[in-house]
């Protein structure tokens, strides 16, 4: 109950769950385009723009490789001293990693140290995000209506185009307003300000349910406890697998709409960043609206199928990748609005997709886990790796990326078909 008495609804649950999750992709968000628009600049200035393009996406990754050791951590926090402490602590270290990014000199500067510094808060920030995880998605989703499942699915992912459109909004407007002088000597650092306050933000928002004894009550009656990651390896170490590949593609075209081609049209266009990424805001306006579409979808044919088909239509869209972002601004505009599209189809899926995989005693540990390795493995490598390839074979190369993820894909939802069978039969049993 709340403080006034009054119950906590899922309205309050789905409020909660899209505030968080659209203050943790904001950071992201903000770290993503400066990564691709900016640092090359500040702290790669001895190379040429595309090599210091890969060297800072090869820094963006490394919140993906600390992300899964900072659930493991925090799992730990979380069983100790519980969910409240372990969510003020990630948040103000993520939050606190963000702004610390805002005060970095540049290479110019402190030379090498400016680039570990990046390398340390980027680390910090994947770290805080694997104890950013607060169980109101896995909740929300244990909540809903048989019928309705895909709908409650669906809430939590409104939280990442909600956040890229806010980062691109302030990316936009700085690049249009000020110098390129004034915006790599202090502009770029605005963002970064702003993250940490959007994240105090959340963290109140979110406290405000977790703490609650009527939330607290909710998480013991579903058994929505943490677990030590050892144990909950031994047990589903192959769900974990398993899951962790359904959402393959979806996570490598996540990236490859909106950090991928940011870079790309910088390098190889006299396009404005700040027209391309007004581009880019259209194509997230229209993932809020395919990400409730996906919803509607799930409840009549199933999360799976629809899973499948969004595989298959990524495959088939992955075709166009070198006709549409060489076709200048309008074949980019084609490729991002399609992507986005298409992007929250199936994305608007894979967060119910990931916790469907575990009973009610490991979904807790087993969704964070299990989504920090398909982010890992689907995303942290995808702008460097689509970077290299395109820039060695050509944009074909990014054709052949995205068809082997839509493959994985597709045999991971066939695998965990089967797993779905055997735990029909064993569901008792554990």
């Amino acid at each position: 109950m709340h403080d006034d008495g009054h119950a906590v609804s899922s309205g309050e649950i789905a409020l909660g769950v899209v505030i968080g999750r659209m203050s943790e992709f904001f950071d992201f968000f903000v770290y993503a385009i400066g990564s691709a628009l900016v640092f090359p600049s500040l702290f790669f200035p001895d190379t040429d723009p595309y090599t210091g393009t890969l060297y800072s996406f090869a820094i963006f990754s490394l919140a993906f490789i600390a992300r899964p050791v900072g659930s493991f951590v925090f799992a730990i926090v979380d069983q100790r001293y519980g969910r409240g402490v372990k969510l003020t602590i990630a948040l103000f270290l993520l939050g606190g990693s963000t702004a610390s990014i805002a005060f970095l000199p540049s290479y110019a500067s402190i030379g090498g140290w400016s680039i570990a510094l990046l390398a340390l808060f980027r680390l910090g920030q994947g770290f805080a995000l694997g104890g950013a995880w607060d169980g109101l998605a896995s909740l929300l989703a244990l909540n809903a209506p048989p019928h309705r499942r895909g709908w409650y699915a669906m809430v939590p992912q409104l939280g990442a185009p909600l956040g890229f459109l806010l980062a691109a909004a302030l990316f936009a407007f700085l690049f249009s307003t000020l110098s390129m002088h004034d915006l790599l000597e202090w502009g770029w650092r605005y963002p970064f300000f702003v993250a940490f306050a959007v994240n105090v933000v959340a963290l109140f928002a979110r406290l405000r349910l977790v703490a609650t004894r009527e939330f607290s009550n909710l998480i013991e009656e579903r058994e929505l406890e943490p677990m030590p990651v050892p144990e909950l390896l031994r047990e589903q170490g192959r769900n974990v697998l398993i899951g962790a590949f359904v959402p393959l593609v979806c996570f490598a075209l996540f990236h490859l709409v909106t950090v991928f081609p940011i870079a790309w049209i910088n390098l190889n266009s006299d396009h404005s960043p700040a027209e391309f990424l007004s581009v880019q805001m259209i194509g997230a306006a229209c993932s809020l609206l395919t990400i409730p579409l996906s919803g509607l979808i799930a409840d009549r044919i199933g999360r799976r199928r629809l899973l499948g088909i969004g595989a298959v239509l990524i495959a088939l869209f992955s075709f166009s990748v070198p006709f549409l972002l060489g076709a200048g601004l309008s074949g980019s505009t084609a490729f991002v609005i399609i992507g986005f599209s298409l992007l929250g189809l199936s994305f608007g899926q894979t967060s119910g997709a990931l916790a469907s995989n575990f009973f009610a005693r490991t979904r807790y540990t087993g969704a964070a886990v299990t989504s920090d390795i398909a982010w890992l493995i689907g995303a942290g490598f995808a702008p460097l790796v689509a970077l290299a390839l395109s820039n060695t074979f050509g944009l074909g190369a990014v054709t052949v990326y995205l068809l082997s993820g839509a493959a994985c894909t597709l045999l991971a939802l066939t695998a965990n078909r089967q797993l779905d069978y055997s735990r029909q039969r064993d569901g008792q049993r554990n």
